[in-house]
């Protein structure tokens, strides 16, 4: 039959374009059909990326048995979750509700009018510890839906309005207080020995990081800054993070970060590099640095695409086998290196630590190894660097993962903050100028005539528009590129995309922003994201572009609308606090309060005063750099002279202090 998803834009989708099942994708057209024929919806949704959906597609969607019965009884409809986050989210929290966890591939039953009646995630082939086999559970609904119709009704009834229920909100803006009792929640699930949160698997969970990194400091905090030192350094030392093409794995299996779940995401990579740079700024930790360096040339050189953007990540499988490209075998390792002290420091043996080979990791630290075996420390430091880029040429002749190489806005938005910051922490130029071709390609290729974003771009193509998460993530990575670079451009850029985010996801009645905006379809449920799964919500996004824009435009309105946001999340802010890091993060510069200062002038004496505001992180300090002459559209600029010399106004809630030209005054004015 003719496969209707050989036209698609989504990697995920064309991975199925020659399965036996007749898929639809998510259309009007899809629901008609299964109206017509009085049968469900089989929802499948997942991602290029994900291996348990490779294993489901190859055990059943490709098995001419059961697929017969999923044609002959089911509508079957099949999304990408990158690119229809709206409908990933909404049935997702049906699959949670019915079932108690969640995960990817979805499975979902609906329906002809979308409703969600019974709901799963990957099903195997044969009955397997505890799971029914696909084939049981497509009997049971079509005997549900056949003999029981009313009772299936009523119970997805009962589910969209479960769904559709509104986060409550408190009773105001939360404070310093609500602040400490969220820190001491984390610290609550922090782990002491391996660091992160929580047992396996373990995420990064870099929002939550984020804010112990803004915390560090402060009295209510005292230990955000060795937890922050922990996890990173554990994080930096496992099988999780890539010992010899650098870059992340989405997560670990175990508790303490050894054995990744293989897939490498954009988003994942972006946010976990600017968390290195950032961190290495606070700390003074030089391998903190070496880490964002490595994570971003990994996103360079693997995820860049032509013309600048970046693609979305790569798969667990290569070859079939999970992890065949990033492990070992002893016979592998001895052709790079005969040193038994180099084996030590990247936990390398005969036996192997997954599947008879080896994951590389920082199993024990270069110090202690030296003086085990009486080498100079950084003689073995140079042998273990010598014997990863052998071990890198050894690996380049193997097949490389699937790339899924659409690019997504809110990603690349990500992308973009990542390399304009850390270009500026790290003085790097080249990553500030990698950020400025990434922030050309979204904004050239990803935008309608009418200047509408669109979630998602491959090859030429895009497909639809573009939701909360990629006006937010977008913005913050044009403001980002303007501080790292004063060019107004970016400024205008990020401060027209703010203003089309309130106006087309902002909730004008309950406050904060909704995921789908105004001008497209309408769904069962209109989702409001406030939880961090796995990138910063939709609404902290929002909130930090509007924090953002209100610091440079001046604009008191703003911050009522980011008042407003705060108390759409302030229950979850006491309830679920590491489940909103980014806002908490965002909060916490909230409560600061923000600095404005505007810089002006021309010449050495300007870059020596910016240089003091970028020497350090400072996620309070926003600041605006022009010549003195003209404010290009910037509010904070505006009737600042440079008087004949290079000057800084440091301005507290828009009120300005009298200006100062030396770095010693600036920085005695931000301190």
């Amino acid at each position: 039959m003719a496969n209707r998803l050989l036209n698609s834009t989504s990697p995920y989708l064309l991975q199925h374009a020659d399965n036996p099942v007749d898929w639809w994708e998510w259309s009007p057209e899809a629901f008609a059909e299964a109206a017509e024929r009085d049968v469900p919806i089989l929802l499948s949704v997942g991602y290029a990326s994900c291996h348990w959906c490779h294993v489901m597609a190859h055990e059943s969607f490709e098995d001419p048995a059961t697929t017969a019965i999923m044609n002959a009884r089911f509508v079957n409809v099949k999304v990408d979750r990158e690119e229809r986050p709206d409908i990933d989210r909404i049935y997702m929290d049906a699959v949670q509700a019915m079932t108690g966890s969640g995960g990817w591939p979805m499975t979902v039953f609906l329906t002809p009018t979308g409703a969600p009646f019974f709901a799963g995630t990957y099903f195997p082939k044969t009955d397997r510890h505890g799971h029914p086999a696909f084939t049981r559970v497509l009997d049971a609904i079509h005997d549900a839906w056949t003999n029981r119709r009313a009772e299936v009704e009523a119970h997805a009834g009962s589910l969209v309005a479960t769904i559709s229920v509104p986060t409550p909100t408190g009773d105001s803006v939360p404070g310093w207080a609500a602040l400490g009792r969220a820190y001491e929640s984390i610290r609550s699930a922090y782990d002491p020995i391996t660091g992160g949160f929580g047992g396996a698997p373990k995420f990064p969970q870099p929002s939550t990081l984020e804010f112990l990194l803004r915390s560090i400091g402060k009295e209510w905090a005292p230990e955000a800054e060795p937890m922050l030192i922990r996890t990173l350094d554990a994080m930096a030392n496992g099988g999780i993070h890539d010992q010899v093409g650098g870059g992340f794995s989405r997560y670990a299996v175990d508790d303490h970060w050894l054995v990744p779940h293989f897939e490498k995401m954009l988003y994942d990579n972006a946010l976990l590099a600017r968390l290195y740079a950032r961190a290495s700024q606070v700390t003074g930790l030089q391998r903190f640095a070496d880490t964002a360096r490595s994570t971003l040339e990994y996103m360079l050189r693997d995820l860049g695409l032509p013309g600048g953007g970046f693609a979305s990540g790569e798969d667990a499988d290569s070859e079939g086998e999970e992890g065949r490209f990033y492990i070992f075998s002893w016979s592998e390792f001895s052709s790079a290196t005969d040193s038994e002290a180099v084996a030590e420091v990247l936990g390398v043996t005969p036996d192997g630590n997954f599947e008879g080979r080896s994951i590389l990791h920082r199993s024990r630290p270069v110090d202690e190894v030296a003086d085990a075996h009486g080498l100079p420390q950084d003689r073995l430091e140079a042998d273990v660097r010598s014997t990863l880029k052998d071990l890198a040429t050894i690996r380049a002749d193997r097949v490389r993962p699937g790339l899924d190489d659409k690019a997504v806005c809110a990603w690349n938005g990500l992308a973009i903050r990542a390399f304009a910051e850390a270009g500026m922490a790290l003085e790097e130029p080249r990553y500030i100028e990698a950020a400025r071709e990434a922030a050309r390609f979204v904004l050239t290729e990803m935008r309608g005539d009418d200047g509408r974003l669109f979630r998602s771009w491959r090859a030429g193509r895009t497909s639809n528009p573009a939701f909360c998460d990629d006006y937010g993530a977008l913005a913050l990575g044009l403001f980002s590129l303007y501080q790292a670079t004063s060019e107004p451009e970016w400024f205008e850029a990020a401060r027209h995309l703010t203003s089309e985010m309130i106006e087309l996801f902002a909730d004008e009645e309950a406050g904060g922003f909704y995921a789908t905006g105004s001008d497209v379809e309408q769904l069962i449920a209109r989702p409001k994201n406030l939880f961090d799964s796995p990138t910063p919500s939709d609404n902290a996004l929002a909130a930090e572009a509007l924090q953002h824009l209100a610091a440079f435009s001046c604009d008191p309105d703003l911050l009522h609308r980011l008042d407003r946001v705060f108390h759409t999340a302030s229950l979850l802010i006491d309830r679920n606090s590491i489940g909103v890091g980014h806002m908490l993060a965002v909060l916490l510069v909230s409560l600061e309060p923000a600095v404005e200062v505007a810089i002006v002038g021309g010449g050495p004496a300007r870059r020596a005063l910016e240089q003091v505001v970028r020497r350090t992180y400072r996620p309070h300090v926003f600041v605006a750099v022009g010549d003195g002459t003209e404010d290009h559209g910037i509010p904070l600029l505006s009737d600042r002279p440079a008087g004949g010399a290079a000057a800084a106004y440091v301005c507290h809630g828009f009120v300005c202090e009298a200006p100062v030209k030396s770095p010693e005054a600036l920085a005695s004015a931000l301190d």
